[in-house]
């Protein structure tokens, strides 16, 4: 009988608590990759057009996972970075405009508005622990705000916000809405539809167990027009296949942002990883991911000291719970864990663990195990 765990054969000892970060590859991936690098070495680009038949279809499945109204909406970017800067780099600013984001935001959804400062564009930042987040986010809107762009999951806290009131609230304000959405696609459901966002994107290679160097960017399909556009290259025009064509044009699709060759391997591994959330349902990965972060809370809020960083209530909970240790610096707790091959990471205000769908009640309870060893020894 096939079994989801038969996917990640980790090393024995090991345990993998560290999604948000980095992810194992399942083994279909390192499979998909193998046959495509035997492929390559034994008739090179032969088979040219099976490749892009699996490009094609990997865009299909991240049309799915966002729920785009059409896979035209969906290009694939190097990373949530490089994203983040189509939209800061291709939205017409004016002097004055203000951007709206979280006190708390990773770097690169910080970095590329404050980027913006020479064009006279304000980025105000919204502290998140007031008791509601979207409301303190809402109310910092104000007539010259134009974008609001705000992680859905914290990569600190794990907070989760409330996207479809956030949504709501920019429409109804005249702003757009531009979601950092690595800490949720893959682990939650996410619907671009449903929180009215007028941009999307995150990386593959979190909770997508997919590999770095391939992402997803989503842009709503009235706004990709407006995007001035920065790079150029053969890929990205409407006749791409055309290469005598003297005229040109951007494609109408998001493939306008590609400017160049596809990352092919990494659409392999992407592709093949995006098939095991498919297979499981979007649905059963997110109870399971809320099932052992349940069993991480329970266990850790026992040990004698330990303070939860991350928020409790269900509703805001995501695949990540933070925490800390009384008597422990962080860096010393983080040796001490890895010294056990508890993998994880330090972050924000503790030490943060991110379980996914597949990790196995043992892997939580042999962790739990040895948190209260170096709580109570």
């Amino acid at each position: 009988m096939y079994a989801v765990q038969d996917e990640f054969p980790l090393l024995p000892g090991l345990r993998y608590l560290n999604h948000a970060a980095v992810a194992p590859w399942p083994q279909r991936s390192v499979q998909a990759l193998q046959r495509f690098a035997v492929e390559n070495a034994q008739v090179g680009a032969r088979d040219y057009s099976n490749w892009l038949q699996m490009e094609r279809g990997l865009r299909q499945r991240l049309q799915r996972l966002l729920n785009a109204p059409s896979h035209k909406d969906i290009a694939l970017v190097k990373n949530t970075s490089q994203a983040l800067s189509y939209v800061a780099f291709g939205l017409d600013w004016r002097a004055g405009d203000q951007i709206i984001i979280s006190d708390e935001e990773f770097p690169s959804n910080r970095i590329v508005w404050e980027a913006l400062a020479p064009q006279g564009v304000e980025v105000i930042k919204v502290n998140l622990h007031g008791g509601d987040a979207e409301g303190a986010l809402l109310a910092a809107c104000g007539p010259r705000t134009r974008l609001m762009a705000i992680s859905a999951v914290q990569f600190a806290s794990g907070l989760r916000l409330d996207l479809p009131r956030l949504g709501q609230g920019c429409d109804a304000r005249g702003v757009l809405l531009c979601v950092d959405a690595i800490q949720q696609l893959g682990a939650l459901a996410f619907d671009v539809q449903s929180c009215n966002c007028a941009f999307a994107m995150a990386d593959g290679h979190k909770w997508m167990l997919g590999p770095e160097g391939l992402g997803v960017f989503y842009c709503r399909s009235d706004l990709r027009p407006q995007l001035k556009l920065h790079e150029y290259g053969w890929h990205m025009l409407e006749n791409a296949s055309d290469f005598s064509r003297s005229e040109w044009q951007p494609a109408d699709s998001a493939r306008r942002f590609e400017c160049g060759s596809p990352n092919m391997l990494g659409a392999v591994a992407l592709d093949a990883s995006l098939s095991l959330l498919e297979e499981v349902g979007m649905a059963q990965v997110e109870q399971a991911v809320h099932e052992r972060v349940q069993w991480l809370l329970d266990g850790i809020q026992r040990l004698p000291g330990a303070r939860i960083h991350s928020a409790t209530e269900e509703q805001r909970r995501s695949g990540i719970l933070t925490f800390s240790l009384d008597g422990w610096q962080h860096a010393e707790l983080f040796e001490a864990l890895k010294q056990e091959q508890i993998i994880c990471v330090q972050r924000g205000p503790g030490i943060r663990f991110s379980p996914h769908f597949y990790t196995p009640q043992g892997i939580i309870e042999q962790s739990l195990a040895v948190l209260h060893q170096l709580a109570t020894g």
